[in-house]
């Protein structure tokens, strides 16, 4: 029995968690990946999986081999698909994570034009706004909007990313002037908590020189799209993603102040593990991508912006 076809039944088995579910993810029996196992067990002298009627673990052994087997066969199916590679066909599965104000906002598109041009291939895409390690969890891909630190991964950008410090004008008639940035920390702000200073935005002065403002305000949210409503009924002034803003800012139903202290340096990446293979799935998505915001201009509404 082939050795490769015994790890895939075990990292099958791992990843369902459990006999039954593997057989009926896989449409093998349960019996036969039962066999593959114990014979991958037997094979390596050691116990990999803790099995009974009504439990299922992974022993010690178990962990430290399904990490690597994982890797090893991930690589041999990239290989698998570089070869493939000028196959018009894009097939398979591919899982993506993303931040959840992207696939929300008219950005996320993109996701959607891509699948329309790979009706066999299968996207996963989770959308949600934590920090998500690639390769612990398993990703092909990750979008990230930020400035990009040196992380181990692999990164092409796509396009370039802002945001605005914004008000409704019905909040800033209300509330202005405003004359400097420090403002901000007398007026109510709507915090989005995705945000890494949370109550303290990073600025910079006209000539690059970094400042603080400490900021309050009547509303915490973990999402931009809450953020924006605030903002245009007149809640609160907001800092606000480029590709959230973009339309209402043009309509003006939203004022942009203060662009010339936004920092600057932030893009949206296409990140991914670094690996000897890349997939071609995963090329063909990230080749989409940065096509796609070339075709559909840069996210930003003006020369200006930013994020803190």
């Amino acid at each position: 029995m082939d050795t490769l076809t015994r790890i895939r039944a075990f990292i099958d088995v791992v990843e369902a968690e459990g006999f039954s579910a593997a057989a009926r993810k896989t449409g093998r029996s349960k019996a036969l990946l039962s066999k593959y196992v114990r014979e991958l067990e037997d094979e390596l002298g050691a116990l990999l999986l803790n099995r009974t009627t009504r439990q299922f673990s992974m022993t010690e052994a178990g962990h430290t081999y399904f990490r690597s087997a994982a890797d090893i066969l991930k690589e041999i199916d990239n290989l698998a698909d570089l070869v493939r590679e000028n196959n018009a066909d894009i097939r398979g599965k591919i899982r993506i994570t993303v931040p959840r104000s992207f696939t929300d906002a008219e950005v996320g598109q993109s996701l959607i034009d891509f699948a329309l041009e790979h009706p066999d291939l299968s996207i996963e895409i989770a959308a949600e706004d934590r920090f998500v390690d690639l390769i612990e969890e398993g990703f092909d891909l990750g979008i990230r909007v930020t400035k990009l630190d040196d992380s181990g991964m692999i990164a092409r950008k796509l396009a370039d990313f802002k945001i605005y410090a914004c008000v409704s004008p019905k909040f800033l008639e209300k509330h202005g002037p405003l004359t400097h940035p420090q403002d901000l920390s007398k007026i109510p702000m709507l915090i989005d908590t995705n945000g890494r200073g949370h109550n303290t935005l990073r600025l910079q002065g006209p000539n690059g020189e970094a400042f603080t403002v400490n900021i309050s305000g009547p509303l915490e949210v973990n999402s931009p799209q809450t953020t924006l409503r605030g903002a245009l009924s007149g809640l609160g002034a907001a800092m606000l993603p480029d590709f959230v803003a973009r339309s209402h800012i043009q309509s003006g139903a939203l004022i942009s102040i203060f662009e010339e202290y936004m920092p600057t340096g932030r893009g949206i990446y296409a990140v991914y593990p670094h690996r000897r293979y890349l997939p071609a799935k995963v090329r063909a998505l990230v080749d989409f991508m940065h096509n796609w915001f070339k075709r559909n201009g840069n996210c930003s509404v003006s020369s200006n912006g930013t994020n803190p």
